[in-house]
This record gives structure tokens, C-alpha cells and sequence, in this order.
């Protein structure tokens, strides 16, 4: 049995399951979390017109503020961050999507991040 082909397939089912409860709009976007092993990125998407309204990821925050830091430090202030963006645009309330992932460690600290800079979800 291939287990890297096995592996993918239940990521793939996972992420389904969990698109299939969710969907953003332009009045509440859906905020997708991506988390490599190294970075993490958060997108607040309209799925009705197919298009990213915000976007944000540690790499956004420049070296200054992340050198030292933890992870989780730093998806925290990726969540302040993009809150900050989307209010710039208006946005004040969105859907979380973690994707596969479990709402535990950095994903949590990006919603609670996001919460802190003022978006509801």
C-alpha cells in the first residue's frame, strides 16, 4: 500500500468535510488558514465571486518582528494583522476555516489574534 497516496487521500477528505459545512460571502468572507511547517498564511475569501479580499502571512510582518519569536507568537500576530487589514476594507465578520488542521497551537493563535483585532467569527 502506498502510504503517501494514502495519507493525501484522507487530507483531501478532511478539507472537504470541512468546506462542505463552511462558505464566505462578501459580507462574511471565509478566512482559510494555511500552515506549512515553517509559515503560516490566512486569506479572507469571497467564494461567491471566487476571489481573495485580504491576505496576510508571517512573511508580511518583516524580520524585525519575527526574529526571536515563536511561532505561535508570530501566527498571533498574522491574525492581528489580517483583522487589521480587513477592517481597512470593511470587513468586520468572517468564517474560520482551518482546512485540515486541528483548531489547536498556531491555528488557534491566529483566530485568537484575529479576535483581539476586532474580527467576529
Amino acid at each position: 500500500m502506498n502510504t503517501q497516496r494514502t495519507a493525501q487521500a484522507s487530507r483531501t477528505r478532511r478539507i472537504a468535510r470541512t468546506r462542505a459545512k463552511i462558505a464566505g460571502t462578501a459580507a462574511r468572507p471565509r478566512l482559510a488558514v494555511r500552515r506549512t511547517l515553517q509559515h503560516i498564511y490566512a486569506q479572507l475569501i469571497d467564494d461567491a465571486a471566487g476571489r481573495t479580499l485580504v491576505a496576510a502571512s508571517d512573511l508580511d510582518l518583516g524580520t524585525e518582528a519575527t526574529k526571536g519569536k515563536r511561532k505561535t507568537d508570530r501566527a498571533q500576530a498574522v491574525g492581528a494583522l489580517i483583522a487589521e487589514r480587513a477592517a481597512a476594507k470593511g470587513i468586520t465578520a468572517a468564517v474560520f476555516d482551518r482546512r485540515d488542521k486541528k483548531y489547536h497551537g498556531r491555528v488557534k493563535a491566529l483566530a485568537d489574534g484575529a479576535r483581539a483585532g476586532g474580527l467576529n467569527f
